[in-house]
């Protein structure tokens, strides 16, 4: 466990966050305002969206509003040079959003981000292209993890669901092997991948496009409640594989009955 002073967060608890991100296929959306306005009572406490499509003015007046609705606040950055990097982070940084995920990490962002109290998540791995990818050995992006750690990153953006290796093996020997808040970015659309996401316990989650392409529901709100209830409440899963079982009993009680 991570322990903090008063003025930060508690992150490394055993509880599981959702991220609702205002994005679609890695570009914020240009109504990210108004959604955000009909869905901020919802059950998320954590929102965010990329540094592309928004006006700065926009994204500034965007994130305000979130931290006044009590949200906690994300901009990551979809950028691999040191300059975009590090132009990101002074974006985040003029927003006021809590942490910075993404950009390749680079020593000139870390020491931006401690010097100005900026958390700082960077990607790992051999990330590119946008809707952004990700290569490289899994024992070589737990080694480059922890490396950054020791460096004084708050923690790590991992797009393992965009790994073009094993996702699942690669997420779970990273939240296994690496001490600091890990968030699996990118991709997440399924109920079966929840439950995977649920069994390793990373920090957080991000979802985004899944939520545009009702993958969880008809209405954006009730997705974000679905999805929240159901990472929060273990036994969500069992209690539907029963109700199924039971379907499939009383359907073949029908059935033998009928002869």
């Amino acid at each position: 466990m991570l322990v903090t002073s008063k003025k930060e967060w508690i992150y490394m608890d055993n509880s599981l966050n959702l991220i609702v991100m205002l994005t679609y296929n890695d570009v914020t959306v240009n109504n990210a305002y108004e959604i955000f306005e009909k869905c901020k009572n919802s059950k998320a406490e954590y929102w965010g969206f990329k540094e592309h499509n928004l006006p700065i003015k926009q994204m500034k007046k965007l994130f305000k509003y979130m931290k006044k609705c009590g949200k906690k606040t994300f901009l990551e950055v979809v950028e691999y040079t040191e300059k975009e990097g590090l132009e990101g982070a002074k974006m985040a940084l003029e927003c006021g959003c809590d942490i910075l995920m993404g950009t390749l990490f680079y020593d000139s962002i870390n020491e931006f981000c401690k010097s100005n109290n900026l958390k700082y998540m960077p990607f790992v791995g051999q990330v590119e292209d946008r809707p952004s990818i990700l290569k490289g050995s899994i024992d070589e992006m737990i080694n480059e993890a922890n490396s950054y750690i020791k460096k004084g990153v708050y923690g790590i953006d991992l797009l393992g669901y965009r790994y073009e290796g094993n996702p699942e093996e690669l997420n779970e020997k990273i939240v296994s092997n690496v001490n600091a808040p890990v968030c699996i970015a990118g991709s997440i659309n399924s109920y079966e991948q929840l439950d995977k996401i649920k069994k390793i316990k990373p920090w957080a989650f991000t979802i985004g496009s899944a939520f545009f392409d009702n993958k969880f529901g008809n209405d954006f709100e009730e997705q974000i409640n679905n999805v929240y209830d159901y990472i929060k409440n273990e036994n969500i899963r069992n209690d539907e594989n029963a109700q199924q079982t039971l379907s499939i009993w009383i359907c073949w009680q029908c059935i033998f009955n009928r002869f």
